[in-house]
């Protein structure tokens, strides 16, 4: 590497196919000392399939607290770090934030190497407006689900969610008792051999998925409260 200053490079891959990789980001994997992945094991088929040899170490949700002071160490040390999330752009609903604040707190450089994102790669085809939009993530899997809805009834703005599969359609539910039938969008298995998005109402979203059960990670877009989108 040519840098001089120890970076965290941000490093974004793909959601599903493997293709879409930029070569700027294989050259970071490649050229870094260690990768930081929030699981080591899809990481790795990822960098089995490029030939890359990097070592590699876990930073997740449950041991980012003790892993932050090796990465810093690490850093300290004068190595620059690549940090990938399972699928997409890390920082985005994942436990990058804290590091990245760590790192930054130290007086050491942040660089993101862009890339995939499933937020964007939804939104752009889905059909609703894409003049102002929203990401909320994922919504609270129990308390302070429903008044973090109600917040949003009033937003002019594309919503968009992260889902499971195992929540989707409760959480559809929710949104068209609290947000009322707006045009949804779900997009799932985004860039893979099944991809599929359901285009409707809430309603009609809903009657899809009860009689076809969700699987893999899916996004949810809901239009705005006035939003003149009509689907086939």
């Amino acid at each position: 590497m040519t840098d001089t200053v120890p970076t965290l490079f941000l490093v974004s891959t793909p959601i599903g196919n493997l293709k879409d990789i930029t070569l700027r980001a294989l050259e970071i994997l490649k050229s870094v000392p260690l990768i930081a992945a929030e699981d080591t094991r899809h990481t790795r088929k990822l960098l089995t399939h490029y030939q890359i040899t990097t070592p590699i170490v876990s930073y997740f949700e449950h041991n980012r607290d003790s892993r932050i002071p090796q990465l810093i160490q690490h850093l300290q040390y004068g190595n620059s770090l690549a940090l990938v999330t399972d699928a997409g752009t890390p920082g985005v609903s994942d436990p990058a934030y804290k590091l990245i604040r760590a790192v930054l707190e130290k007086g050491f450089k942040v660089e993101a190497i862009p890339g995939p994102s499933a937020a964007l790669a939804a939104l752009v085809s889905s059909g609703l407006p894409t003049d102002r939009f929203l990401f909320e993530g994922f919504l609270p899997a129990r308390k302070g689900r429903k008044k973090r809805l109600q917040t949003l009834r009033g937003i002019d703005a594309t919503l968009i969610f992260f889902e499971s599969p195992q929540r989707l359609i409760r959480t559809l539910r929710d949104c068209l008792n609290i947000l009322g039938d707006r045009p949804a969008v779900v997009a799932r298995e985004l860039t893979k051999i099944h991809e599929e998005l359901i285009r409707g109402t809430l309603s009609e979203v809903i009657s899809y998925f009860n009689h076809t059960p969700p699987r893999g990670e899916c996004t949810l877009l809901i239009g705005k409260n006035d939003a003149h989108v009509y689907f086939n």
